[in-house]
């Protein structure tokens, strides 16, 4: 079965929304050297509408982080939307639309032959694979800011759930690095 992931910028206060607001120097060589291990992994990416809508005007054209360009632009990408249609999605190459419920899309997914699948540019996706089961990992990338505004991972009306943390450490910036699973019962 392949692995689902899903990793976060974060702020101290829980806000990932918008990371380009409040990142500022904090992006540090640890941060690219991670990436640069999770990239190989992955053959799938999993969007949703807003992230994937946001995304599609920018990196098709982007000439900043080429090596990330280069990863997005070519990857199958499968976006999770309830308003757009196939043809919506022709601006960006690799785009599908996900058909029907998208827990029973992912779950099928995992099930195919292939390498790692993540969840990139979609809060309300990855919850709700979170709390589905089917995410493995979740990687918050806590930055040493207090971005006061903005979307945040978890929600109120969230239930109350047990995390296993399974790796964690910081880097030279101070940005912390926490995997955490959903802890075995």
């Amino acid at each position: 079965m392949r692995k689902l992931t899903a990793g976060f910028f974060h702020s101290v206060d829980g806000v990932i929304e918008s990371p380009n607001l409040w990142q500022f120097d904090a992006f540090d060589d640890e941060l690219g050297a991670l990436l640069g291990e999770i990239m190989p992994r992955i053959d799938t990416v999993l969007m949703g509408r807003i992230g994937w809508q946001e995304w599609a005007g920018y990196w098709p054209t982007a000439s900043a982080d080429a090596d990330f360009g280069a990863f997005i632009n070519n990857m199958p990408k499968y976006v999770a939307s309830r308003t757009l249609k196939q043809d919506d999605l022709a601006i960006w190459q690799n785009s599908t639309l996900i058909e029907g419920d998208v827990v029973d899309f992912v779950r099928d997914l995992k099930n195919q032959p292939g390498g790692e699948i993540a969840v990139m540019a979609g809060v309300s996706l990855a919850r709700k694979l979170f709390f589905a089961g089917l995410l493995e990992e979740l990687t918050l990338i806590t930055h040493p800011v207090v971005a006061g505004a903005g979307k945040r991972m978890f929600e109120p009306t969230d239930p109350v759930t047990r995390l296993e943390l399974k790796k964690s450490y910081s880097t030279s910036k101070g940005n912390v690095i926490s995997v955490y699973g959903l802890k075995p019962e």
